[in-house]
């Protein structure tokens, strides 16, 4: 509807122009909005507003022409000019009780834009290290990606789901020691587990299931393990180069073998994230190995790209890029003086990636505390040639769990953490999904588990699903009391729909196919969350209000099918964000 208000708009400017009664160069970038009360008729446009100061007229009477000229529309009943000269649009009542007829034959299409239609985009999300499980604080970015992936599809986007799987440096090698010393332990073996080591239960459980596997293949002793390592930080000495001699020393008495124990760590962790993204709801299309970066050769390209721009510098027998020249902070390390390339130089390769594999767009969602990477991936991209516009980085800040007043601490070394798999057993997958997503990403989130649970009129998301199974429940009665529903029906009954409830309902379901388009292309599925309950609550008022099961059958058909039009929205809804539709509670 407010791309047909638009052209009709655009219609009346030009017959303007045409009879020199209105001259401009370009057209006004007006907007065609809700009108925010229904006193002011259903859409309001400022296009007059705009057009005064480049035509020397007077708002209000740039208004009038306007709409003089507007065509005649058979959705149309009213145009009114309000206020300092907005143009205020009613619609008839045929075109509102029409919605029910298009919801009805687009069903789960409904309120989506033609597929394929827009720019591919490639959205990479969650991307933890996998040397542990999720914890809620992934949680939350999965939510959010999940659902910006889903709307943007929606809105007609081409898009891929993408994890970008970190199996190359010192993190996983980190917890690779940890199991190999694990792994020693069970086999009676006991070396001082460091400090900076990886402490959880799991690993324990890695290491179980390695020696089951290797026996005492990978087992040496805890002299020749230890013999002239730095001293720990308990010891007096640095944590890091305590366990960077660790690694070191894995790798030379192993050979061979410490791969064995690095793939053990990372395939655990792997198909942990997996089954509890898959029970989250949440699945990506690809994940990328930051490994096969260099394999296929992406990172050779991206230095060769600045090196014959001119963006590449010696010194200190390393070489740098030239950030600082697109707005980063500081120059950054591409391949250090031992001929190894950086984390940052491993960046340049998966953004070269993401475009050479096609994409138009390519969307990050990262925690908040990698603020950094904005003008750190916006500077690779345009010494890469690469349009930075085409580029963003969401940010997701920190969920915050609260067993009643107390705050829950998480660290993934240290093994106490609340993961992603338990909060999902406590509250359930809907409940953690939509929680996760009824606030802007950039918003801190205080998870209120007690609300999550509850089921109350207080919890969003039981009050939207309450509305779902309401819906459900009149045609278990209806069942019950042996009539019948039929759409056909329902159509021919719709003028029959004229109670203020039900032209507020009417009115939020002709909203749905906007509230998706401004969804997708803020990236905020808060925005559809919060339609969601002002659609569930004027449900729950129409349903408190007037009966529905009447003994009028054309009355009762009529009630039915706006329930019919409501139920499929709500579902609709609910599946952006990954929230289940019950039809029962």
């Amino acid at each position: 509807m407010k791309d047909h208000l638009r052209e009709l708009v655009l219609q009346a400017l030009l017959d303007l122009r045409r009879a020199d009664r209105l001259a401009f160069e370009t057209e006004p970038e007006f907007v065609i909005e809700r009108a925010r009360s229904r006193e002011h008729g259903d859409y309001a446009c400022n296009v007059a507003l705009l057009l005064a100061k480049p035509t020397g007229r007077k708002p209000r009477e740039l208004a009038e022409m306007i709409v003089d000229t507007l065509p005649r529309a058979q959705h149309v009943a009213k145009v009114e000019i309000a206020g300092p000269g907005f143009i205020n649009f009613t619609l008839n009542a045929s075109c509102k009780l029409g919605i029910l007829r298009r919801v009805g034959e687009m069903g789960e299409r409904y309120g989506a834009a033609e597929k394929d239609s827009r720019e591919s985009v490639t959205v990479e999300f969650v991307s933890a290290n996998p040397n542990g499980p999720l914890h809620v604080g992934h949680g939350r970015g999965a939510a959010y990606g999940a659902s910006v992936a889903s709307l943007l599809e929606a809105a007609g986007h081409t898009v891929q789901r993408e994890y970008y799987v970190n199996d190359a440096g010192r993190q996983m090698d980190i917890l690779a020691v940890s199991i190999w010393l694990r792994y020693h332990e069970l086999g009676g073996v006991n070396v001082r587990f460091p400090d900076n080591g990886y402490k959880g239960d799991y690993v324990v459980e890695i290491a179980r299931a390695l020696r089951a596997k290797e026996g005492d293949a990978l087992r040496r002793g805890a002299f020749e393990i230890t013999e002239g390592l730095p001293a720990d930080e308990s010891e007096g000495g640095d944590k890091e180069a305590h366990v960077d001699g660790l690694i070191a020393r894995a790798k030379e008495l192993l050979g061979e073998g410490y791969r064995k124990v690095f793939e053990a760590g990372l395939n655990w962790c792997l198909a942990d994230i997996r089954d509890d993204l898959a029970g989250f709801g949440v699945n990506h299309d690809n994940f990328f190995s930051e490994r096969s970066l260099m394999v296929d050769g992406y990172v050779d390209r991206a230095i060769d790209t600045l090196q014959s721009k001119g963006h590449l510098y010696e010194q200190d027998g390393a070489l740098w890029f030239r950030a600082t020249e697109f707005g980063d902070d500081k120059d950054r390390v591409v391949r250090r003086e031992n001929g190894v390339t950086t984390y940052f130089a491993s960046d340049l390769g998966y953004l070269l990636s993401k475009f050479e594999r096609g994409f138009d767009r390519a969307i990050y969602i990262f925690g908040a505390d990698h603020h950094g990477y904005i003008a750190r991936l916006k500077a690779a991209a345009q010494g890469l040639g690469l349009d930075p516009e085409r580029i963003e980085i969401r940010l997701v800040q920190f969920a915050i769990l609260f067993r009643g007043a107390e705050r829950v601490q998480m660290s993934t070394r240290a093994g106490s953490f609340v993961t992603l798999r338990e909060l999902r057993e406590e509250v359930g997958s809907d409940a953690a999904r939509f929680f996760y997503v009824m606030r802007s990403n950039d918003q801190h989130l205080d998870f209120d588990l007690e609300l999550a649970k509850s089921h109350s009129n207080d919890n969003p998301v039981y009050y939207i699903q309450y509305a779902h199974a309401r819906i459900c429940a009149l045609f278990r009665q209806l069942a019950e009391k042996h009539w019948s529903y039929n759409r056909t029906a329902s159509d021919a009954a719709r003028a029959r729909l004229t109670e203020p409830q039900e032209l507020d309902l009417l009115d939020e379901l002709m909203r749905f196919p906007e509230i998706i388009e401004a969804a997708a292309d803020q990236r905020g599925p808060q925005i559809l969350a919060n339609y969601l309950r002002e659609l569930a609550g004027a449900f729950h008022s129409y349903y408190n209000a007037l009966p529905i099961l009447v003994p009028e059958e054309e009355l009762r058909n009529a009630r039915l099918g706006l329930c019919v039009g409501v139920r499929q929205v709500i579902a609709n809804g609910l599946k952006l964000l990954g929230v289940g539709a019950p039809e029962s509670m």
